[in-house]
C-alpha cells in the first residue's frame, strides 16, 4: 500500500507497505529510469544513500502521534495506534538473578509489527525540499541529482546533505556517516576512476563504485554484472540444498521438489527481475534454474534444456521474469502509479522513434522484444 494518497502534497513520494519485492522493485526501476534519462541527455547522475543508524528505535512517539493527528481526524484512532507501538517496557535481569526496574520505551517502532513500515512513512513524509531528487522505501533514503558539472553536482548533493542532516537531527532520527556512501552513475569510460566527493558536517562521505541499495548491487553502467554474480553463488547454494533434499528418503517425492524449487530458487531468482531482466549478464543464471529442473523431474543432463520446464510444470525462467515486468507496466499504466509519468514518456519515444529491422535472435532476447 502506497502512502502517497493519504499524505500532503508536499510529501516525499514513498513505498512502504505493499508486498516487500514488489515495493523494491518499483523503487529500484523508478531510480533506473531517472538514471538511464540522464544517460540519454549525455548527463552523469550522482546519488548518496542514507543509512539510518535504528530507525525503528529512534522513532519518537510524541512526535509520530502528532503527524498522525495530521492525517487522522479521529483523536481516539490515533490514540489506539498509539497503545500498540507506545506501551512497551522492559526491564534487565543479570546471570545472578538482579533484575533492575521497569522502564518505558518512548522512541520505538516494533520492527515485528505489520504497521511499521508504514507509521515509519507517515514519520518521514515531511521530508524536507531539495534539489536533488529523493527515493525511499521505508528506512532506506537515497538523493540522486544528474548534471554535466561534477562541481555543481557536488555541491547540490552537499547542500542537500546538509538540509536531511537538520532533518534528521530536529526528529531525532541517525544516520551512519560511514555507511552512508556516494556513487555515481554514467557512461563515460574516460572518467570510470573519477571519485564523487559530497561532505557533511566538513567530512567527505565515502565513495563506492557498486553501492547497495534495497539488497540490490549497482554499478556505475547499470549492468548489474556484480548483482547477477552474486545472485548465481546464492541459487548455487540454494540448489545444493535441493540436492541433498532430493537424496533424502522423506523428501525425494515430486511435489515436494516442486514447491521447494519454487520457494528456494525462483523466488530468489525473480528478486528485482523487473529491473535486471534485460541486462547482458543474465546468461549464466540460466544453467543453475535449469540444474533445478533437473532435480525436481530427475533427467540427466542430455535432456533437451526446453523440456525441464515442461516435465517440471513450471514456467521457463525468462516467461516468468517478463510477466513480473509486464505485471509492473500493467500497475504502471494507472495514472496515480509512481512510475505512470515514466512510462508514458517511454511510449510516446518509442512511438516516434524510427522502426529497425532486428536480425534473428535467440529464445531470452524474443521473450524480451514482447515487451
Amino acid at each position: 500500500m502506497a502512502t502517497t494518497s493519504a499524505l500532503p502534497q508536499n510529501a516525499t513520494k514513498i513505498q512502504g507497505s505493499c508486498p516487500q519485492q514488489s515495493g523494491e522493485a518499483l523503487e529500484l526501476s523508478q531510480g533506473r529510469l531517472e538514471a538511464q534519462d540522464s544517460f540519454s541527455a549525455k548527463k552523469k547522475a550522482r546519488a548518496v544513500f542514507v543509512d539510518l543508524t535504528a530507525a525503528y528505535d529512534t522513532v519518537r512517539h510524541r512526535g509520530l502521534s502528532c503527524k498522525l493527528l495530521r492525517l487522522l481526524p479521529d483523536r481516539h484512532m490515533v490514540h489506539m495506534i498509539m497503545e500498540t507501538v507506545g506501551n512497551r517496557s522492559f526491564a534487565l535481569t543479570t546471570g545472578n538473578g538482579q533484575r533492575s526496574r521497569l522502564r518505558r520505551l518512548k522512541n520505538i517502532v516494533t520492527q515485528e509489527s505489520v504497521l511499521a513500515p508504514l507509521l515509519f512513512n507517515i514519520y518521514i513524509s515531511d521530508l524536507p525540499t531539495t534539489i536533488s531528487r529523493k527515493y525511499a522505501y521505508v528506512k532506506d533514503l537515497a538523493i540522486m541529482h544528474a548534471d554535466g558539472d561534477w562541481q555543481a553536482v557536488e555541491g547540490a548533493l552537499s547542500k542537500d546533505m546538509a538540509t536531511l542532516g537538520e532533518y534528521l537531527q530536529t526528529w531525532k532520527l541517525k544516520f551512519s556517516t560511514t555507511k552512508t556512501v556516494s556513487a555515481v552513475f554514467h557512461l563515460n569510460n574516460k572518467e570510470a576512476e573519477s571519485e564523487l566527493k559530497v561532505n557533511f558536517n566538513n567530512e567527505t562521505l565515502p565513495f563506492c563504485s557498486e553501492p547497495k541499495y534495497l539488497g540490490g548491487t549497482l554499478d556505475r553502467s547499470l549492468t548489474y554484472r556484480r548483482h547477477l554474480e552474486s545472485l548465481r553463488k546464492k541459487l548455487t547454494s540454494r540448489v545444493a540444498l535441493l540436492r541433498w533434499l532430493a537424496s533424502s528418503g522423506w523428501g525425494a517425492g515430486a511435489t515436494t521438489l516442486r514447491i521447494a524449487t519454487l520457494a528456494l530458487v525462483h523466488s530468489t531468482a525473480e528478486h528485482y527481475a523487473p529491473v535486471w531482466c534485460r541486462s547482458a549478464h543474465t546468461r549464466p543464471i540460466d544453467p543453475t534454474i535449469d540444474d533445478a529442473l533437473r532435480i525436481v523431474t530427475g533427467c540427466l543432463r542430455l535432456t533437451p534444456v526446453d523440456n525441464l520446464t515442461i516435465l517440471a510444470g513450471i514456467e521457463p525462467a525468462e516467461f516468468r521474469h517478463s510477466g513480473a515486468t509486464l505485471s509492473l507496466g500493467r500497475r504502471a499504466m494507472e495514472p496515480g502509479h509512481l512510475l505512470h509519468s515514466a512510462l508514458t514518456l517511454s511510449i510516446e519515444c518509442c512511438c516516434t522513434a524510427p522502426q529497425i529491422e532486428t536480425p534473428i535472435c535467440t529464445r531470452r532476447t524474443v521473450t524480451h522484444q514482447l515487451l
